[in-house]
Order: structure tokens, then C-alpha cells, then sequence
């Protein structure tokens, strides 16, 4: 089966080249480092004794990476999961101080949010599309001593290559929700030997883990989440405070982070319908940067008075919404808002991670689809940290109610700390599994 799934890729691959062009269409970065997308590398300068080196991108070095030191390797596809391993890189960092980091991704701003984490701390590259050809020149350039997967990467060549030059694989803060389990399953077989060629699983919940296992993977734990690790950054949360007074420090800040393509209008139609929010600034922050403009276009043509942030300047009482078209900054907005709207949640795209927002106090709405984040944000809604709506109308009432009912408000942000403080722990686990297959 594994022979007709690359027989597939084979054929896909025009498409392949159409995507990523069409995708360059609002994000050109999508056109950058082609060659590592089919496994073609620089080899990274060694720096500081072969620490801390960056991709070179003017170096033309065809020859494998010098292995003076050994390589950990974590994939992370775009911005949530690369956000996720900050605790996770900082111990593997003291645990290995002799190992290199190498972090992969799929998308521009995973890596530019690697980039913003991390600097010249790490290798990133992109992680080669799942050809044999491109896997195995992947492998045999970085040569990997440990590969660690996150959430749901399964990639069936890549998990071959790895078990053919012998590098232990593993699958860490692995989610699989219902919908995806049961995609899974009807590739059966090819699935099951996969997993089984996984060194071991670590998954975020119980319900994750079974889900797995009847799909055929062995060596199945359970670890938690890692984003309930995560310490929101000081200069995240001293920015925060700067865009509360730019925002207007006596009107209460509604923001809607990382809302999804179509969930925009219905939140402007409500918006409008309703005839805005009394003492209260919307705050909307489309998930994807290449969409800031057609957002814009839409408060344009809805006639409100918006306000980009990057023009970085006070806002004034005439404005009723501002356009957040800034990247890498959404702990500083959810610490700058009184209640936060998860997007993705309203449409069925699945929900956005609600940890983050937690994590600062900041008390949030879901709508009802978040199968992405099912376990979290049935703990967050049962904690009292989250309240979940039907529809964008309910969405503007609610918020419109909770920010008029400040001991309501006040008594979620207390939850909402309990909450993200009661579930940390999972990169204690993490490294357990790690230690296993690293020493």
C-alpha cells in the first residue's frame, strides 16, 4: 500500500507546484527554499563549536552536514506547534547541551515563529514533502540521532526512512480527533505499519491515546498537552500593557483571535446588526497574515471606523474596530483584552488552541465546532474558564453581557489560571519518553 500511496504522491505532484504557487499568490514566502521542500540542503554554518547555526542561504554546499555534534530533530508544522516546544527545546537544550536543535516546518509562519523564538538557537528548515527521495536525502543530510514528531504528523515515507537508517521516531503531544481517526482507517493498513514502525507515542489525552491504538500503534502513553507549559513571554506581556493604553484603557477590549476564512463577516453582520459594542472595542485578528487585507476590504465595505495596529498609533473613541495585522503577537493581545473570542469555532475548521489565552487570565468563547481542541475546551468550559455559543448573534450578546458583568468576568480569569495551572506537566513527560530512545 505504501507503494500506491507514492504512486499517488507521484501523480499529485503538478498540483504540488500549483498550490504553492497559488499560495505565493498572497504569502511570496511560500516560493522561498524550494529546494528543501524535495530534500535539496546547504549545509548550516557550524557556529560556536557547531551550536547555533542558521541555514545559509547563499552558501552552495551540495555535501552532507559535518557531524560534529549530534542532532535532535522536532518537526513542528506552523505557528501553534512550534509555539508549543519552547519549554520542550529549553530541556532538551540543558538535558544535551552537546546536541544541535533542528526544527522543521511546513508553513512561512511556522518558520518566521521559529525564527522569532528561537534565532540563531536553532537549525529550520523545511521538512521535505513525503517522497522517498526527498525523505531519504532529508535524513541522510542531518542525520538525525532523534526525531520527534508533534501532534499529528504521520507521513508514512518519513516514518520508513527513519526506521531504514535507524533513527528512533517518536510521536509527542499526538492528537487525533474522531474525524481525522476515521480517514485513518481507511488506509487500514498502511496506517498500522506506520504506526508500528513509531519507537513510541506520547498523546495528549486518554481518548487521543485509544483512538491510536485502534488504529494499531503500540507503545501508546499519555502525556498531557504541552501548551499548558507554555509561560507567556515577558515582552509579550509588557506589550500587552502598551496596547491596553494604545486600545484605550477605559473601554473593554472584546478581541476574536485567529478567526477563519467566512467567520469575519458573520461577525461584522452581527456587529453591525447590533449596532456595535457599547463601551467596547472589537479587536479582530485574522489567523492567516495574507488575509489582513481582504478583512480591511470588509470593514471598508461594512462602513465602520477600523484602525490597522500596525500603524501603531492611539485609538481613538470614533473607532469601533481595529484590524490586528501584526504577527508573533498574540499573547500581547490576549493580555490586552478583557475577553477573547477562539476563531476557527463558529465554521467547521476546528477550533483554535484556548490555552494561550488562558494562560494570561483572559476568559474566552468557543463556538461549536472545536474538534481540533475537543478535551481542552470541554475541560476550559467545565473549569468556567470558557463559555461556548451557538452562533455569531449569541457570540456579540455574550460578549456584550460578560463585559457589562465585571465580578462574572473577574471570577472566569480566576478560572482560567486554575485551569491552565492544573494541567501542567506534560514536558516532565516528554522527556521521560525522550530519555527512553537519548539516554
Amino acid at each position: 500500500m505504501r507503494a500506491l500511496y507514492t504512486l499517488l504522491l507521484w501523480l499529485l505532484l503538478p498540483w504540488v507546484w500549483v498550490r504553492l504557487a497559488w499560495r505565493a499568490r498572497r504569502q511570496p514566502e511560500y516560493l522561498q527554499h524550494l529546494g528543501e521542500r524535495f530534500g535539496f540542503y546547504v549545509s548550516p554554518p557550524l557556529q560556536g563549536g557547531g551550536r547555533g547555526g542558521v541555514v545559509n542561504p547563499t552558501a552552495s554546499m551540495p555535501h552532507p552536514l559535518p557531524q560534529y555534534h549530534p542532532v535532535i530533530w522536532l518537526h513542528a508544522v506552523s505557528v501553534g506547534e512550534t509555539r508549543a516546544t519552547v519549554n520542550l527545546i529549553a530541556r532538551l537544550r540543558a538535558a544535551y547541551p552537546d546536541h544541535q536543535i533542528l526544527l522543521t516546518h511546513t508553513t512561512p509562519t511556522g518558520r518566521a515563529a521559529s525564527e522569532q523564538l528561537y534565532g540563531d538557537g536553532v537549525w529550520r528548515v523545511y521538512l521535505p514533502y513525503d517522497y522517498p527521495f526527498a525523505v531519504q536525502r532529508f535524513m541522510r543530510h542531518f542525520k538525525p540521532c532523534l526525531g520527534i514528531l508533534m501532534e499529528t504528523e504521520i507521513w508514512f515515507n518519513l516514518i520508513h526512512a527513519a526506521q531504514c537508517e535507524s533513527v528512533p521516531l517518536l510521536l509527542l503531544n499526538a492528537r487525533l480527533s474522531e474525524k481525522s481517526a476515521k480517514g485513518y482507517a481507511r488506509i487500514a493498513p498502511l496506517t498500522r505499519c506506520a504506526l508500528q514502525q513509531l519507537a513510541a507515542i506520547a498523546a495528549q489525552t486518554a481518548d487521543d491515546a485509544a483512538r491510536l491504538s485502534l488504529l494499531g500503534a503500540r507503545q501508546v502513553s499519555v502525556m498531557g498537552n504541552l501548551k499548558f507549559d507554555i509561560i507567556p513571554p515577558q515582552p509579550m506581556l509588557e506589550l500587552g500593557a502598551s496596547l491596553r493604553q494604545q486600545f484605550g484603557a477605559t473601554r473593554k477590549i472584546f478581541l476574536a483571535a485567529s478567526t477563519r476564512e467566512g467567520e469575519e463577516a458573520l461577525l461584522l453582520d452581527a456587529f453591525k446588526a447590533q449596532g456595535g459594542m457599547t463601551g467596547a472595542l472589537l479587536v479582530i485578528v485574522p489567523r492567516h497574515p495574507q488575509r489582513f487585507d481582504e478583512v480591511a476590504e470588509m470593514l471598508v465595505k461594512q462602513h465602520l471606523c477600523y484602525q490597522r495596529r500596525s500603524e501603531n498609533r492611539e485609538v481613538s473613541s470614533e473607532i469601533s474596530v481595529v484590524l490586528g495585522d501584526s504577527m508573533g503577537e498574540m499573547f500581547a493581545y490576549y493580555a490586552a483584552c478583557d475577553l477573547a473570542y477562539i476563531g476557527g469555532s463558529l465554521l467547521p475548521f476546528g477550533g483554535q488552541n484556548l490555552i494561550e489565552a488562558c494562560a494570561v487570565g483572559t476568559p474566552v468563547l468557543v463556538g461549536e465546532h472545536t474538534y481540533n481542541f475537543a478535551d481542552a475546551t470541554q475541560l476550559a468550559v467545565k473549569a468556567g474558564a470558557a463559555v461556548r455559543v451557538s452562533d455569531a448573534k449569541a457570540l456579540l450578546q455574550t460578549a456584550q453581557k460578560l463585559l457589562n458583568d465585571a465580578p462574572s468576568l473577574a471570577a472566569m480569569r480566576e478560572q482560567s489560571l486554575r485551569f491552565v495551572a492544573a494541567h501542567r506537566g506534560a514536558t516532565d513527560k516528554a522527556m521521560a519518553v525522550i530519555r527512553c530512545y537519548q539516554g
